[in-house]
């Protein structure tokens, strides 16, 4: 019974994913390559992917033993917060820098084209006023944990001559090619465990 109703749906979404991924492939043959960046869901779903299914893999576990035909033992319930735990230090640090990031740049918007020397950070649909000449001094922020789930998250924060702060993360884009188109501006690099802004 279960199984009629789920496989139907299963193909549904198979195709639709298809029809979609073709649609998608067949627009980017034809249309004009832009370098307007910002949060979207795919480069959402990119960064969160392995943080969300760890802690979906911890998670998973609470309902086979709330839920049992006999009631679970102290050691099982041990066993399985041990393990939900576990999952939480894997995942949790990602999920907090991705809600910090998203906090602080789900309205930016960064249009970056190197090749026509276009450098331009809108917040909230507003140009930020500013030109390459008004940056001071730029903050290169990246992790140090390359093995973690939060080691894609870095940021770059560009400071103004007037005292202004931007910080652009790495929900928009990857950094490291701004960084670059940057660099005659000084620099300051370093590396964190945890890239907190």
């Amino acid at each position: 019974m279960k199984t009629s109703l789920f496989r139907p749906l299963l193909e549904v979404a198979v195709v639709l994913f298809v029809v979609l991924g073709a649609a998608r492939w067949l627009s980017g043959l034809f249309s004009k390559r832009t370098q307007v960046y910002r949060a979207t869901a795919a480069r959402q779903l990119r960064l969160l992917f392995w943080p969300l299914l760890a802690l979906g893999a911890g998670l998973s576990v609470l309902p086979t033993l709330a839920l049992g035909d006999e009631p679970a033992s102290a050691f099982e319930w041990a066993l399985t917060g041990g393990f939900l735990l576990f999952t939480l230090l894997l995942s949790g640090p990602a999920l907090l820098l991705h809600l910090r990031y998203w906090t602080l740049n789900h309205e930016t918007t960064l249009v970056f084209q190197p090749n026509e020397n276009r450098f331009e950070v809108y917040e909230a649909g507003q140009r930020l006023p500013f030109a390459r000449r008004d940056l001071a001094r730029i903050e290169r922020v990246t992790c140090r944990a390359r093995r973690t789930f939060w080691s894609k998250y870095d940021y770059l924060r560009l400071h103004l001559v007037d005292g202004r702060v931007i910080v652009l993360t790495s929900l928009l884009t990857e950094l490291e090619p701004l960084a670059a188109f940057l660099r005659s501006v000084p620099t300051e690099r370093r590396a964190a465990a945890w890239c907190w802004v």
